[in-house]
């Protein structure tokens, strides 16, 4: 006779396959919303229960054991099921409701999503938003994220994903600092400028520099007396004088209308990748995710306005 599951053997497998997808009971306790011994005595008494050692823990991180490892996949695959259970009654809602949470990089996140948060809770007044910013990459299933905005191309063919805008990025400067070193009028200009470069938070490499000339792309890494790891920083610098950097036009636009940074080299600018929605399968039919994706297209509009601004600025290309 097959034993049925109790409540408390159910809640300690959800404890333990947050930990063992995130690495700690801290990062699991935070995404449970409970605190982290909470967690550390669930899974205590599920090894007991089981009678087996599911961690080799040490001071510093948690290493699933053979059986552990084993137990973790089949508790995704119980977590997903129970997942489409959720999912498939949410759907049979025909208005978007309940919590949606989102993951989105800080800038896009900050600049781009919060100011239109406001407009889609007031068509939407029973969404309630989560959103999660920073460049780290979240696993939408494990961690139970509804939808997430990244940057470039989408490995993971198990997600649903729809473009929204390509990335385009162009070289920019403060009027001061080209007034005092001149304007760049080819990118082999630039050895003789001050340039400040971005280091992806993720990988810790710094951002090769590509232009388009005539049917080449050229690419190189400029040597940079200022590297920074945030977007919104390159920009900052360079408003402030800093030198000749790389900056995405919807991020740089709004710099360039109040006249603290002018575009240099637009017409060697290249499209570098696509700005890009994604979600699990789960949340197909989601009333508040398909509401959230649709309104997406008036986020990120086609042809974008920011764009525009780089475009329209006297000089560029």
């Amino acid at each position: 006779m097959t034993e049925q599951i109790t409540l408390e053997r159910l809640t300690g497998i959800v404890a333990f396959a947050r930990a063992a997808s995130q690495g700690s009971f801290t990062a699991a306790a935070r995404s449970l919303s409970v605190s982290p011994s909470a967690v550390s005595k669930t899974i205590q008494r599920l090894e007991q229960q089981l009678g087996l050692r599911l961690f080799t823990r040490t001071t510093r991180s948690l290493v699933l054991t053979p059986e552990g490892r084993d137990l973790h996949q089949r508790a995704l695959e119980l977590l997903r099921a129970a997942d489409d259970v959720v999912q498939s009654a949410v759907a049979a809602k025909a208005e978007p409701a309940g919590t949606l949470k989102i993951a989105a990089p800080l800038p896009i996140g900050t600049r781009m999503l919060a100011p239109a948060l406001p407009e889609f809770r007031r068509r939407h007044p029973k969404v309630t938003i989560d959103l999660r910013l920073g460049d780290r990459y979240v696993n939408l299933v494990e961690e139970g994220v509804d939808l997430a905005i990244r940057i470039g191309s989408q490995p993971d063919s198990s997600l649903i994903s729809r473009g929204l805008s390509p990335v385009r990025l162009s070289a920019f400067a403060s009027p001061g600092y080209l007034a005092a070193r001149g304007t760049p009028r080819r990118p082999e200009d630039l050895r003789d400028h001050d340039c400040v470069n971005f280091r992806y938070q993720t990988s810790g490499q710094t951002l090769v520099w590509q232009f388009k000339v005539g049917s080449r792309l050229i690419e190189f890494t400029p040597e940079a007396p200022i590297v920074l790891d945030v977007s919104d920083a390159v920009v900052e610098v360079l408003a402030a004088g800093g030198g000749v950097g790389m900056a995405a036009s919807w991020i740089a636009a709004p710099y360039v209308q109040r006249g603290l940074l002018v575009p240099v080299l637009s017409e060697f600018a290249v499209d570098r990748t696509m700005i890009t929605a994604v979600w699990p399968a789960s949340r197909r039919a989601n009333p508040a995710v398909k509401a959230f994706v649709a309104f997406l297209e008036e986020v990120f509009p086609t042809p974008s306005p920011w764009d525009a601004v780089i475009a329209g600025w006297p000089g560029s290309a």
